[in-house]
């Protein structure tokens, strides 16, 4: 398996061909099916994804297939289900890269927003169930940001419901954590641009 900074590397390289529209060959090829396939998986990077149909993980990595383990739910939240994919994936294939990746105007995160602000109310069980787990993440930047516009706001919630998927992995994972403490495992956070396509990697994370 390749060690983390490596893998980190290949993500942003990755995405510079992907804005620059040089897909590499090599990735061309490994997105048509073959044989080698149904060999055991290797994937050197795992991704936790908001499920936003802009957002084709694999596509803005320039990744193929068998390249990445990918998690996606809305608002790339790290519920108990999220988690436990990770730690499978990070225990069964070595994988030492874990990057939560959000993106620009998350709809998931301005449907918090609306329901804090009270002009949006899920009755369904099931969407309530994300928006509780993005909601302790936004209710602080609205603290701290009570007088900046939507936009700059919007902006703001979406790392930081970023950086709390961050966290809940590593405080509420004890398999993720003693990696984490081995050196055997990063988990950061990054954001993509609907806008632009670049990744903002959060390297202090």
């Amino acid at each position: 398996m390749i060690s983390i900074a490596d893998a980190l590397k290949r993500l942003q390289e990755g995405n510079r061909r992907f804005v620059s529209g040089k897909v590499s060959e090599k990735t061309l090829a490994s997105r048509k099916h073959n044989v080698g396939v149904a060999l055991p998986q290797k994937p050197f990077a795992i991704i936790l994804a908001c499920s936003d149909s802009r957002v084709p993980t694999e596509l803005i990595f320039d990744c193929g297939i068998g390249d990445l383990f990918v998690i996606r739910v809305a608002g790339n939240i790290a519920s108990s289900s999220q988690i436990g994919s990770i730690e499978y994936a990070a225990k069964q294939f070595g994988t030492r890269l874990v990057v939560v990746l959000g993106h620009s105007n998350c709809g998931a995160v301005i449907a918090t927003l609306r329901e804090l602000a009270l002009k949006e109310s899920h009755r369904s069980p099931n969407l309530r169930a994300i928006v509780d787990n993005i909601r302790p993440a936004l209710e602080s930047v609205l603290k701290e940001e009570y007088d900046a516009d939507a936009e700059s706001v919007v902006a703001s919630c979406v790392r930081a419901n970023i950086r709390a998927s961050v966290d809940s992995m590593q405080q509420g994972s004890i398999i993720l954590r003693q990696l984490i403490e081995k050196d055997q495992l990063r988990i950061l956070g990054a954001e993509y641009s609907i806008e632009t396509g670049f990744i903002d990697f959060f390297e202090d994370d």
